[in-house]
């Protein structure tokens, strides 16, 4: 089986390889990945077990009205690029129908891939952040030696030590973040606002946040669910692993703001008002 090399240096510092692109993955992410029947799929399907909605080509035959059909969670989910590099780097191009033999290996990749794929994500953005200048070295050497993993063989990459790595990018990627704050809040120290600080993982389900000043704030893992954050500026705040299920961000400007994924916008509740980084996009079930 062939595979690509790594070459000892990250191929292309942006967003666009990190970025799901269905038309040359597998459809992966509709076998690999296990759910259970409730308010985001609509049937219980186990890891290893294709979608019944997975036709021959490899696409979704509901993709048009997933969320119709009762399937909100197929469109919240983000591979970062994972499927594609898995497909046919890390295979060769060689899919898991042609080759049975591979499926059980290939299932067991791919959430490796997509761990090391949504590292990079992060450190792409985190090396573009000139307050964080001081750490970009340490940070450039994360980022090459997570590519490096990625191009590894299935059988190498299935024993590496994904949490210890990520231990390890986590740590640069809270340094990033108090640096980038703490310049912002800098700059904004003359608000006429009054900022609430947050702690990590806050309680913020249903929140009532409309029109709240947010800038800066540390939002990691916070839970969001529902919360009402109309018209809020989020502009550099650290949104790391919130949880924005059902939150509504109709009018919130969350340009600038740290380590937001698609996933998370694909989540939640917005409009064509919704200010957002230029590496996301508005998602098509939003209103306009």
């Amino acid at each position: 089986m062939e595979n690509h090399e790594y070459s000892g240096a990250f191929p292309d510092r942006n967003f666009r390889s990190l970025q799901a692109d269905c038309e040359n993955c597998f459809g992966l992410c509709c076998v690999a990945l296990p759910f259970a029947a409730s308010a985001d799929f609509a049937i219980d399907k186990d890891a290893g077990q294709p979608c019944i909605n997975l036709q021959s080509d490899f696409r979704c035959g509901v993709h048009t009205s997933l969320r119709q059909r009762g399937f909100r969670g197929c469109t919240v989910y983000d591979c970062f690029g994972a499927g594609q590099k898995v497909s046919h780097v890390t295979f060769g191009g060689n899919d898991w129908r042609q080759f049975p033999e591979s499926a059980k290996q290939m299932i067991e990749v791919f959430p490796i891939m997509r761990q090391l794929h949504e590292m990079l994500w992060y450190l792409t953005e985190a090396l573009a952040l000139q307050p964080a200048c001081q750490i970009h070295e340490a940070l450039n050497l994360a980022l090459n030696e997570t590519e490096r993993l990625t191009f590894l063989s299935p059988d190498t990459l299935r024993e590496v030590d994904v949490t210890a790595h990520r231990a390890d990018v986590n740590a640069l990627l809270l340094r990033t973040s108090e640096l980038v704050r703490a310049e912002a809040l800098r700059q904004h120290k003359k608000s006429s606002k009054r900022q609430k600080t947050y702690s990590r993982g806050a309680d913020l389900i249903g929140a009532k946040l409309r029109g709240a000043d947010l800038r800066g704030a540390n939002l990691r893992g916070a839970y969001l669910i529902a919360a009402d954050l109309r018209e809020a500026d989020l502009r550099v705040a650290d949104l790391i692993g919130a949880d924005f299920r059902d939150a509504d961000l109709r009018g919130a400007d969350l340009t600038g703001s740290i380590f937001l994924t698609q996933a998370q916008l694909n989540a939640a509740k917005g409009d064509a008002d919704t200010k957002l980084p230029p590496s996301l996009t508005h998602p098509t079930h939003w209103s306009t």
